[in-house]
């Protein structure tokens, strides 16, 4: 047994190959590698290829660009397609918007009159901005802000969001419009941006108005609380109680300062589309509004206000000083002023 186990010796174990040159087995492992490469490289360049055109489709998805709307060639630099940062325009994302804002005078009638735009469902008009005087302290500040209200992203309680088709501002003279006027032009121009003036023809009712609103910030007549606009003739009553002195040495002279801001206004911004309006034309005829609606390329409506007049009927009814006033306006050229009335 001793004999059996010993024929299986340790020799007979090895395994002997032919004896082949070391060249050729180094060459075969190479190409082996080499051909195991190039499979799993062309492997991950299919996944990579695929990956890429499923990305560049959904990147071409998303920015796909808005069907050309039915304009005239002119418009085009007005249509506008913004991407606010706050919210989705959603289903209202290729629905043109129309840049604007309202350029006005303190007690011109401005506040009654954006009122009426925001009473559209298609308009939004954001206030007074620029009564913060931050907002208006360089040009870059006027600037920010204003991308930021075109852009959709103000939020305030005019904003309709995403199907708004009209998006503005009121924007009194004295806030760094006069004084920034040469930029403002061009940011205009560039963005597309038209303007609305919005002036009073009757400039002795106007100055009524600044002197009374200026009285009742401090008297505050109605319950302790200042109100510059009414929603009730009772409340329109009691401010209209108070009669304020013009003083008559200084109101013509006051009046040619209001024309001549004006007539400024209106030289700097001629090469800026723009419409021009007058407070008491609105009232009397409320086809002005159909113009303004034109203008600003928004279906028309019939639109409210729930905003009351405060000084009504005759002058000669809110001056304390009548005669003087009516002396220093006789045979001027602003005599029309006295006795010119509209109602509302």
């Amino acid at each position: 047994m001793a004999d059996d186990l010993g024929f299986f010796s340790k020799d007979s174990f090895v395994l002997k190959f032919p004896k082949k040159s070391p060249l050729v087995l180094r060459m075969v492992v190479l190409l082996f590698v080499m051909v195991c490469g190039l499979y799993i490289c062309s492997i991950c360049l299919k996944q990579i290829s695929t990956s890429s055109t499923n990305e560049f489709l959904n990147i071409g998805v998303i920015q796909k660009p808005c069907p050309e709307p039915n304009i005239e060639p002119w418009e085009i630099p007005y249509v506008h397609y913004p991407n606010p940062k706050t919210f989705s325009r959603a289903e209202c994302a290729c629905n043109p918007v129309w840049y604007f804002a309202i350029m006005s005078m303190q007690r011109s009638g401005s506040g009654w009159f954006e009122t009426l735009l925001n009473n559209h469902t298609n308009i939004s008009s954001n206030g007074e901005i620029f009564s913060v005087k931050v907002r208006r302290s360089n040009v870059s500040t006027i600037f920010e802000t204003l991308d930021k209200v075109y852009n959709l992203d103000w939020l305030s309680s005019a904003s309709k969001n995403e199907c708004t088709a009209a998006v503005g501002l009121k924007w009194m003279l004295n806030q760094g419009l006069m004084q920034h006027h040469k930029e403002i032009v061009e940011y205009f121009n560039t963005r597309g941006v038209s303007a609305i003036f919005l002036f009073r023809r009757n400039l002795l009712r106007r100055l009524i108005s600044i002197l009374a609103n200026s009285y009742d910030r401090d008297a505050k007549l109605l319950n302790g609380t200042h109100k510059s606009h009414v929603h009730s003739p009772h409340e329109a009553e009691i401010l209209a109680s108070y009669k304020p002195v013009i003083s008559a040495t200084l109101l013509i002279p006051n009046i040619r300062q209001v024309e001549e801001t004006t007539e400024k206004a209106l030289e700097y911004f001629k090469n800026t589309r723009h419409i021009i309006l007058y407070y008491e034309d609105v009232v009397k005829n409320r086809t002005k509004l159909d113009e303004v609606q034109e203008f600003l390329k928004v279906p028309k409506r019939e639109l409210r206000s729930r905003q009351v007049k405060i000084h009504k009927g005759s002058l000669s009814n809110h001056i304390q000083n009548w005669n003087d006033v009516e002396k220093a306006l006789n045979r001027t050229q602003y005599e029309s002023y006295l006795y010119g009335d509209y109602r509302r």
